[in-house]
């Protein structure tokens, strides 16, 4: 009965429903074709007919499926297609995942109410990547569209952008948020654009300013965009895109772990944001600087491509990830997908990969940092030049003595009287007489002329690639493996995006090709991409919730007429941040309450039509430089050689210029969202856990930025008054205390009347040490390791130490030297009968593995093993008896050859009827000398906590 229904709905169709209009078309090209394209056509395609359901075509859907699934045009109610996407029939769809959005499930519902309109004579889909790409909203040339023209705009809508928000809320029967009060508004600017808090006297002006709020603010805006702290601010932004670290990430042998120079990028970042040097360029020089007609200052622009991990060395790897960062930090395009398949979402071939491929492994890279280009301006000190002297004359020794060596060998072996200059000393590491006991001494002394450079005096240099003399032909690698190589293919850009018309310079690499490629105007992504960033930073949120991922599984913008708007104005504006920025800041939409409404909670529970502003919450750059702007501490010092952010005494310049360890990142930078320097972040995540009130509540440096707080000699006082509140108040919230709040201070403060005095240290259940194995006694040396990253504990501030090498212990694991040992020491607490178990594991397959041992204080060597590669521990000690003060050193050593030792050790020690111990749960740095703090200090540390304080509004 339904098919002969079906049947005769088809047979009488024309009767039933007049031709669609334009209007009705471009409905379904826009709101119902992508969504069955993206959802429907992998189940119900011309590939696949699951239940015999096909949705490709308008006579497809009529037919309906075997189920039941049928469509009836102009009645959504009546037909089971409709119900189906509802999820109110047994048979819904989607079949496996959750029910489509609201909106999407109101469009299909208003689509069959319209008669299910149809373009005549179109064919069923083709159900192929490429079809489906025409169709996608990422991928359409950017619309000027025409400025809406609300019912209503009143003196709310201010500006363009004002009146597209607008449109859509009175289409929800939303209203905008009223303007903020000018405090607000200045905090959150002053955050927005500089990442630092505004001063008391800089809230007292605005506020007092005569001029109409827009008038007035718009001058706030113009300052802060005109202050040296915008770069610092906005570079941060960028430098998450870039992965920028001052460290290259693990590296087997004696290789340097340092960016000596990671900082003239850092530098070059932050200037062309203060100089608002054109995006367009911005990418350009970041891309091809030394190709493009640059100054010789912007070769440090060339850090974008060239501060990456290193992956061992593995080119193909570094190329994988200079391809991603280009791609995807500028046009939000998972083009690394395709290096094993054609990408199965996005038109993204293998070919194109390879094409892309071609144009970096078409580069050089130079790797000793004395021949990196020198920047204008920069001097070596005499303290440096004597340094690297030393080192260099230490070098021609190394080299004089094996030269006379190796020649001695040669001798020998051939019977000839061969003479070896030490000018062949390069030449000769090739040959077999070379020995790698040779090669990695000399590269010893090399990894210390290397780090010379980061000696204070040092001249800049910048960290570049070069083009080949001989671009590489790319061929495609089968399956991704380089030993399987296809079909050729010129170096171009990526072929919908017009890469199929004009391949790169055959005469080299193709970087600033490609680099005019990304920017150019015909080019969809690139204006949407940084517009959407700025727009997330500023608002909270982008209108493209997935920024990083403009493709066809991209979230669609939730204001798609204005991103395009914007895209087009920040052309047109010459590619201005600035000028983005004041379009952005100057609108009503921005300038709204943080306040929610009831109405707005229920037609819109995630702003996606902009009717109050996000409330945001401090980045971890902004709360670190709050604090020290706070307590009156912060250097504000531009530009420079990175400085330890968590060694003690604690440095005071702003985040941006901390030293970033990509190896081991400190754990305060971890628990607080920092972006992974691994790879390319177009957007942080925002967690909420317990050690960031930790850390807020115990950190040496929020105590010591509440002592500086209340240093002046009226907290020294007895005196309690209201002008000690109202001073803090101005200089943590840069604003007057209320009445209510002087009186809860001064309340507070009276009844909190300590004393300072010394607080005793309990002697710590584990320690950290490197030390050397005495078979004879079965005991081990134990030295302390000095230096704490906020990480881990290792023998200085880089690695490897000039002393202690590569000895590091960390929460997991650690890493020994070749000839010193990594000890983790524990400290019985009381008298205990302990049972030790606990997985040691060597991760690397490279090497000869290593040695791990177990030394009781009180009985000597309890267990000694050979971990090879992959291997894990035997079976656990299971009665252990110590005495209070007694140690077990936990101990792992280099069976002589240090390459690839990092190890995992998560030791676990369970006491009979007793408490249980754990190295990673228990890990720890240094214990600080505590002392109680005044009552003045605890109130100001309880100011700095407050949410008021850590939000922007």
């Amino acid at each position: 009965m339904l098919r002969l229904f079906t049947i005769l709905l088809i047979a009488c169709a024309p009767a039933l429903w007049a031709t669609p209009s334009a209007e009705q078309l471009e409905f379904f090209e826009q709101k119902i074709r992508p969504v069955l394209a993206d959802q429907c056509y992998k189940c119900h395609g011309p590939e696949k007919q699951k239940g015999e359901l096909r949705v490709d075509s308008l006579a497809a859907l009529l037919k309906g499926s075997d189920s039941g699934v049928v469509l009836v045009p102009g009645e959504p109610e009546k037909g089971s297609l409709i119900k189906s996407i509802r999820h109110e029939t047994e048979n819904h769809m989607p079949a496996k995942a959750a029910k489509m959005p609201d909106e999407q499930i109101s469009a299909f519902t208003e689509w069959v109410k319209m008669g299910a309109p149809w373009p005549e004579n179109d064919k069923p889909a083709a159900n192929n990547i490429a079809d489906a790409a025409k169709r996608h909203w990422a991928f359409q040339p950017i619309a000027n569209p025409a400025i809406p023209q609300p019912a209503d705009p009143g003196q709310w809508a201010s500006s363009d952008l004002d009146r597209f928000v607008l449109a859509k809320l009175e289409a929800k029967h939303l209203a905008p948020s009223p303007i903020a009060a000018r405090y607000t508004l200045i905090r959150r600017a002053t955050f927005t654009l500089t990442g630092l808090p505004p001063t008391a006297q800089d809230v007292e002006d605005f506020e007092k300013d005569t001029a109409p709020t827009l008038a007035a603010f718009s001058k706030v805006v113009d300052r802060l965009l005109a202050s040296p702290r915008y770069g610092e601010r906005w570079g941060r932004h960028w430098l998450d895109v870039a992965r920028y670290a001052d460290h290259r990430g693990y590296l087997a042998g004696n290789d340097s772990r340092e960016y000596p120079f990671a900082y003239t990028y850092r530098d070059w970042v932050i200037r062309a944001m203060n100089d608002d040097l054109p995006y367009d360029q911005f990418l350009i020089r970041q891309l091809a600087a030394d190709l493009s007609g640059a100054g010789p200052d912007d070769l440090a622009a060339l850090g974008f491509l060239t501060l990456g991990r290193r992956f061992l060395n593995d080119q193909n790897l570094i190329i994988d990830d200079r391809i991603d960062v280009t791609i995807r930090g500028t046009m939000a395009l998972t083009i690394t997908c395709a290096r094993c398949h054609d990408h199965k979402f996005d038109p993204v071939s293998a070919k194109d990969y390879y094409a892309l491929y071609g144009v970096f492994a078409s580069c050089d890279e130079q790797s000793d940092p004395a021949k990196l280009p020198l920047l204008p301006g920069g001097k070596a000190s005499a303290v440096y030049e004597k340094a690297r002297a030393v080192r260099e004359a230490e070098l021609r020794v190394f080299d004089e003595k094996t030269a006379r060596d190796l020649t001695r060998e040669i001798q020998f072996a051939t019977g000839l009287p061969v003479v070896l200059p030490v000018e062949s000393i390069e030449a000769l590491q090739k040959a077999r007489f070379f020995t790698k006991l040779l090669r990695d001494d000399r590269r010893k002394i090399e990894t210390k002329i290397a780090d010379s450079e980061l000696a204070d005096g040092a001249p800049p240099r910048a960290h570049v690639l070069t083009d080949k003399p001989q671009p590489v032909t790319p061929h495609v690698f089968i399956r991704g493996n380089p030993g399987r190589q296809g079909d050729e293919v010129p170096r171009r850009f990526i072929s919908f995006l017009g890469g199929d018309a004009q391949p790169f310079t055959k005469t080299g690499s193709g970087r600033l090709d490609l680099a005019h490629a990304i920017v150019a105007k015909e080019n969809p992504l690139t204006a949407r991409v940084l517009v959407n960033r700025v727009w997330m930073h500023q608002f909270g949120a982008g209108l493209v919730r997935t920024p990083g991922d403009f493709g066809a599984k991209s979230d669609a913008p939730s204001e798609p007429e204005l991103l395009d708007f914007l895209a087009t104005k920040f052309v047109a504006d010459g590619w201005s941040l600035k000028k983005l920025h004041r379009t952005l800041m100057l609108s009503s939409t921005w300038m709204q309450t943080s306040d929610t409404r009831p109405d707005g909670l229920a037609t819109d529970p995630d702003n996606r039509l902009l009717w109050h502003q996000n409330r945001q919450r401090l980045t971890w750059e902004a709360l670190h430089d709050s604090l020290l702007a706070a307590s009156g501490d912060l250097d504000e010092t531009m530009f420079g050689r990175p400085v330890q952010m968590f060694a003690q005494p604690a440095a005071k310049r702003r985040a941006i210029y901390g030293y970033i360890d990509r190896q081991n990142l400190p754990a305060t930078l971890r628990t607080f969202d920092f972006a992974s320097p691994d790879l390319m972040n177009p957007q942080r995540a925002t967690t909420n856990v317990p050690q960031q009130a930790l850390y807020m509540l115990n950190s040496p440096f929020i105590l010591a930025r509440a002592a500086a707080l209340v240093a002046a000699p009226e907290y020294a006082s007895s005196g309690i008054e209201p002008p000690q509140v109202q001073s803090l108040y101005a200089r943590v919230l840069a604003r007057p205390a209320t009445a209510e709040e002087a009186a809860i201070g001064i309340k507070y403060v009276t009844s909190e009347q300590g004393t300072l005095g010394e607080e005793k240290a309990a002697a710590p259940l584990w320690q950290y040490g490197s030390g050397i194995y005495d078979p004879a006694t079965q005991r081990a040396t134990f030295t302390p390791l000095p230096h704490w990253t906020g990480s881990a504990w290792q023998g200085g501030p880089k690695l490897p130490d000039a002393k202690l090498g590569y000895v590091t212990l960390n929460a997991e694991g650690g890493h020994p030297a070749h000839d010193l040992a990594a000890i983790r020491r524990f400290t019985a607490p009381a008298d205990c009968t302990l049972a030790i178990s606990g997985r040691v594991h060597r991760p690397a397959e490279a090497g000869n593995g290593v040695v791990a041992r177990i030394i009781s204080s009180r009985t000597g060597q309890l267990i000694e093993w050979i971990i090879e590669p992959k291997a894990a521990l035997p079976p656990p000690l299971t009665s252990v008896e110590l005495k209070q003060g007694d140690t077990l050193d936990f101990l792992l050593e280099s069976r002589g050859d240090e390459n690839s030792d990092s190890f995992e050790w998560r030791i676990v020690l369970r006491a009979t009827n007793g408490p249980e111990y754990s190295s990673k749960a228990q890990f720890a740095g240094p214990a600080p000398a505590r002392r109680s703090l005044t009552p003045w200090e605890k109130y100001a540390q309880i100011l700095l906590e407050t949410n008021e304080f850590a939000f922007v509004d």
